[in-house]
């Protein structure tokens, strides 16, 4: 007995009936069972107790809520122990819609539509957005979305970068910015958001008595798919929009890509993030993985928030990295603090890396995202005076001998690290910036 078919069947008839009320919604369920049972009257009740209005972009949901009911399992039970079955009469074809939202968001109402937003075939967009995983189980070869590279990191667990094809690339670019960037985000988040940046999350924390940082642990790879998902079903997309949506910007890797994880880091976080990369997650390489990390832990922001707010704190987060402060968290008080902080993590599926938990008192050092905040916002002492030292000794010796780490584009190494100075010191930004006009690149 197909009880899910039917479930589907009495979904689809539902948000087929002229009218969202008792009558008309009785008249579609016995039109689809060619009868009306007894067991129709306390589940269509019970529908409408929970949707006062039609979920037409969610028939799956709906679905999944009569399949669950008492009254649709008392109907399966008692047909079975009667030697009888329950039969679909009649089918209905429910057309796609999208509800209302107040975002700015494209009206995408199928998959169709979906497919003309982003500028492909309808056999394209099944292709990429492989929510069969078919990626992950084939071998390596053309077909393939992504392309990896382990980065690994002395004493620490390798990282993974996952680099989705051109193709790919140019539809998760579209999605970005057509879609992702319209969404809200939560005022604690500072990275990967225009007009916010590490200086700005910094500068919350800026003359604390007390800072304490900690660290998220393989942050994109443990966003998993089905918070991907609600992040388009809270966009007010389809589920079957949102579904497609969600396969175009997770990916599940491909074992051979684990089993080539360079040495590094605990068995156990090696284990963990094995586990993680090989669900559907947040690819780190992906055009739409910053904003769509930045979304979907809104909730988290939001927790965390109150949680400090209780406490008198100030919250801010950088990507993976979590900042507190205020006053009295010091001592027992800070750790029942992390505690709690640890629990709404812990709840909203991510991990802290205890190894980079760090209390902070004024008669310290004071970091967040790597800049002093001690007395307002400063670049790290040691940082500086370690660039200065190579600007001044590419200008005195030459640029060539002075690319130690062996950067392909050594001059657009040095620009990236004076323009973060400058950007957060101008005045410190000015002095670097004389010694690598000093520089001779010829």
């Amino acid at each position: 007995m197909k009880q899910h078919s039917i479930a589907v069947g009495l979904s689809h008839a539902m948000l087929a009936a002229p009218e969202w009320a008792f009558d008309p919604l009785m008249d579609a369920c016995g039109r689809a069972l060619g009868a009306r049972p007894g067991w129709l009257w306390p589940l269509v009740d019970g529908i409408l107790d929970v949707y006062r209005r039609p979920p037409r972009d969610a028939h799956r949901e709906l679905a999944r809520w009569i399949e669950a009911s008492t009254a649709f399992r008392g109907a399966i039970e008692a047909a079975r122990e009667a030697g009888r079955s329950i039969a679909l009469a009649h089918l209905e074809t429910v057309p796609a819609s999208m509800g209302p939202t107040p975002l700015t968001v494209p009206s995408i109402a199928g998959l169709g539509e979906l497919a003309d937003f982003l500028g492909v075939s309808a056999g394209q967009l099944d292709w990429l957005t492989d929510t069969a995983h078919f990626n992950r189980r084939t071998p390596r070869g053309r077909l393939h979305h992504y392309s990896y590279d382990w980065l690994a990191r002395p004493g620490r667990t390798p990282r993974l970068l996952e680099v989705p094809t051109p193709r790919m690339r140019r539809v998760q670019r579209r999605v970005l910015g057509e879609i992702l960037t319209a969404l809200p985000l939560n005022d604690a988040a500072h990275g990967f958001v225009p007009g916010r940046s590490a200086v700005t999350g910094a500068a919350a924390h800026a003359g604390a008595e007390t800072v304490i940082t900690l660290d998220l642990q393989n942050f994109f790879a443990r966003v998993a798919a089905r918070r991907v998902y609600s992040v388009f079903r809270q966009a007010g997309y389809p589920e079957a929009v949102a579904h497609a949506l969600t396969g175009l910007c997770t990916h599940a890797v491909p074992p051979w890509v684990g089993a080539r994880m360079p040495v590094g880091g605990s068995l156990e976080d090696r284990l963990a993030l094995k586990q993680a990369i090989s669900g559907s997650h947040l690819p780190q390489g992906s055009p739409t993985s910053p904003a769509l990390s930045n979304l979907s832990v809104r909730r988290l922001d939001t927790r965390l928030n109150g949680w400090a707010a209780a406490s008198g704190a100030a919250y801010t987060r950088y990507a993976d990295d979590l900042a507190f402060s205020g006053e009295g968290l010091r001592g027992r008080a800070a750790a029942t603090f992390i505690a709690g902080v640890a629990r709404i993590v812990l709840d909203e599926g991510h991990l802290l890396n205890e190894s980079k938990t760090r209390i902070s008192g004024r008669g310290a050092r004071q970091s967040v995202t790597g800049l002093v905040v001690n007395d307002g916002v400063a670049v790290d002492r040691p940082y500086f005076d370690e660039l200065k030292a190579i600007l001044h000794n590419c200008a005195v010796h030459g640029p060539h001998g002075q690319n130690r780490a062996q950067h392909a584009d050594f001059r657009a190494h040095l620009l990236g690290r004076l323009a973060w100075v400058e950007s957060v010191s101008p005045s410190r930004g000015v002095r670097l910036r004389r010694e690598f006009d000093r520089i001779d690149w010829s």
